[in-house]
């Protein structure tokens, strides 16, 4: 089931929407360029490690803190990239035109750094890096479903050999995609040999989390405040 983005434009230029996809798309490829050791190094420099992250917070603070920022412009694999990449495109710019540029890239940097927080909570002592824009555009997502509860979101849906386009409603479409998360970041708990981030897997309590903290911020930094919502979803 993938999203695609409608035709209708949003009434401003998302430019930090832009912004960020360009900043995104240039760290990977220059992580593709570092060979496995020193990608390896520039994650544990550049990424959240629980571990040090913990001691930094036991030291008063440091420039560890400065990872939960820097952490949501890393990611691990082309896949990974690309669907934040998509998620973000198609959601960014309505909430970017809601909040406005600047505190639209307020709003996403610390819907971000939430959510390393809510999954370094969760394992504080893990020695694995967390990484990657899932968190700061689960909040995007959470402020979405929020200010644009009847909007349809126009899908590609696999049926056995062929596939179909249909509108799903977006309160069905991501609120599904939350309870997932949620579902397994309580499953990780007990079984970090297969699900969470304890076997370098995917960091479920920061989607959930980033989603919360962004349906929770948005509407304070003035969600609700454009009376002249958009209409393309």
């Amino acid at each position: 089931m993938v999203p695609l983005r409608d035709d209708n434009p949003t009434r401003i230029t998302p430019y930090v929407t832009y912004a960020l996809l360009a900043a995104n798309i240039l760290v990977f490829l220059y992580e593709i360029t570092l060979p496995p050791q020193q990608l390896e190094a520039f994650f544990r420099m550049w990424a959240v490690v629980p571990s040090e992250l913990s001691a930094s917070f036991a030291q008063g603070g440091g420039p560890e803190l400065l990872t939960l920022i820097t952490s949501q412009f890393l990611h691990a694999g082309f896949l990974h990239v690309a669907g934040n990449m998509l998620y973000l495109w198609i959601f960014g710019n309505n909430v970017e035109e809601q909040l406005g540029h600047v505190r639209f890239l307020i709003f996403y940097l610390l819907c971000g750094a939430l959510a390393a927080l809510a999954q370094w909570f969760f394992g504080p002592q893990s020695e694995i890096p967390s990484l990657g824009a899932s968190g700061a555009i689960a909040g995007v997502m959470g402020a979405y479903i929020l200010r644009f509860p009847q909007a349809r979101i126009l899908t590609l849906v696999p049926i056995f050999l062929f596939i179909t386009v249909i509108r799903i409603p977006a309160i069905l479409f991501l609120g599904f995609w939350f309870i997932q998360q949620a579902f397994y970041g309580v499953a990780s708990l007990g079984v970090s040999a297969h699900v969470g981030m304890e076997e370098g897997g995917v960091a479920y309590w920061a989607h959930a989390g980033g989603f919360v903290f962004g349906a929770i911020l948005g509407p304070l930094l003035g969600l609700f405040s454009n009376s002249s919502a958009s209409k393309s979803y």
